[in-house]
């Protein structure tokens, strides 16, 4: 397999995911940075910044899952998981949700006229 060959690499069956799942989980990290940041420094544009991290990763949390489940088709043709793989399924499966979660929660916070999520975790000072 050429490494430069972009169709082969696009194509193949397993590999997007591994380059997928770590994405959402940047952008999360980010957000959290920001949160933080902004709520030492009291910065709203990077409270704003932290609201949209979050965002792209809820966002780029389906095609994570979606490509891990494709690649437990493709690859163990739809076998029963078991031991680490089926950890690996409930941990990913479980992240997206808390990841929505807390996207739905901040979601409900912006939306409340002087209510901010650096506020809602205030006691972290």
């Amino acid at each position: 397999m050429n490494p430069l060959d972009l169709k082969t690499a696009l194509l193949a069956k397993h590999t997007q995911h591994v380059v997928m799942i770590h994405f959402p989980i940047a952008l999360f990290m980010a957000s959290l940075a920001f949160d933080l940041v902004a709520l030492w420094k009291g910065n709203r544009a990077l409270a704003t910044a932290a609201h949209y991290n979050l965002v792209a990763a809820a966002v780029a949390t389906l095609p994570a899952v979606a490509t891990g489940l494709l690649a437990w088709r493709w690859r163990l043709d739809g076998a029963r998981l078991k031991g680490n793989l089926r950890l690996h399924l409930l941990l990913g499966l479980s992240s997206s949700g808390m990841i929505w979660l807390l996207y739905g929660w901040r979601a409900r916070l912006r939306q409340k006229p002087g209510q901010r999520l650096t506020r809602a975790i205030s006691p972290l000072k």
